[in-house]
């Protein structure tokens, strides 16, 4: 599904193991890896020196695991790690940034603020977030399986919005030309709340709304995916992260044109919630530019 990865470090967040791994990424696709380490200062202080020895042990860990065929590359800058992200995306011609990111409330977020964050409203390719915790605590069993299955069997909510067609499309557009061992099975997932109160009768789900996600099932099982799909009664995000759960998922794929803005102050959009709570991998394809 993705063939170049720029997957960003700060040698703390887990994702400092994945050089050993760089053999089981080859296994689920992955032609080409950048990995990248970014020194922040500040416009007030010196530009520091370069850890020489830290980018040796970092390129001995690659070439140790390289196969024929996979190039991978070692890249350590200094400056803002938003712009530095953004600048090696480009030149690296990268289709799926990754990052580790903790779990943290949308407050937290506001007070300390987020390069997840600011990379989602700035990013013109698809985001992935994994947690450190987990990724810190797999054996080396374990991680290698879950290299090998990074984007096998994704998740997608579903609701037959435009943002929800958007996402669809995407997904459909990477899976059309992916390669062999890479994204297998979706999961299409449509959440709708009852208006219904207690000793009141259920809400059904609406007929158009059926057709709308057998139609969309249809889209996606024409470029040769397995395409499941749910239709769950609840509260969208309780619901998908329960999913995810249940259904032996690798990732979970989110868009949104909300996400960020002023008026996630006042009403976190969904997008952001499950970014900021799932223990799952997050998929975040950005909106298309203006």
């Amino acid at each position: 599904m993705f063939q170049r990865l720029l997957i960003c470090t700060d040698l703390s967040d887990g994702l400092h193991r994945l050089p050993h791994f760089v053999p089981s990424l080859a296994a689920g696709g992955v032609k080409q890896i950048t990995f990248l380490h970014v020194i922040p200062i500040s416009g007030e202080r010196e530009i520091p020196r370069v850890d020489e020895e830290q980018v040796a042990a970092a390129r001995d860990r690659l070439t140790s695991s390289i196969q024929d065929g996979i190039d991978v590359q070692v890249r350590v800058e200094w400056g803002k790690p938003v712009d530095q992200i953004l600048n090696v995306a480009k030149a690296e011609q990268s289709d799926l940034i990754m990052v580790g990111t903790p779990t943290r409330s949308l407050l937290t977020e506001k007070l300390m603020g987020s390069t997840m964050m600011a990379l989602c409203q700035r990013i013109t390719v698809p985001l992935m977030i994994l947690r450190p915790q987990l990724l810190g605590a797999y054996t080396l069993e374990e991680l290698d399986l879950r290299c090998r299955h990074l984007f096998r069997y994704l998740l997608i909510p579903y609701d037959g919005t435009k943002t929800a067609d958007y996402l669809l499309e995407q997904v459909k557009q990477k899976a059309q030309n992916r390669p062999e061992n890479s994204l297998i099975e979706c999961r299409l997932c449509w959440v709708y709340q009852s208006l219904g109160r207690r000793n009141l009768p259920k809400v059904e789900f609406p007929e158009a709304s059926t057709a709308k996600l057998a139609e969309a099932q249809k889209d996606l099982q024409a470029i040769g995916l397995q395409v499941s799909t749910e239709v769950i009664e609840g509260t969208a995000i309780h619901e998908v992260l329960m999913t995810a759960q249940e259904q032996d998922i690798s990732a979970i794929a989110i868009s949104s044109g909300s996400l960020g803005k002023l008026i996630e102050i006042s009403s976190p959009s969904f997008a952001g919630e499950i970014l900021r709570r799932s223990w799952h991998p997050v998929i975040y394809f950005p909106p298309a530019k203006d």
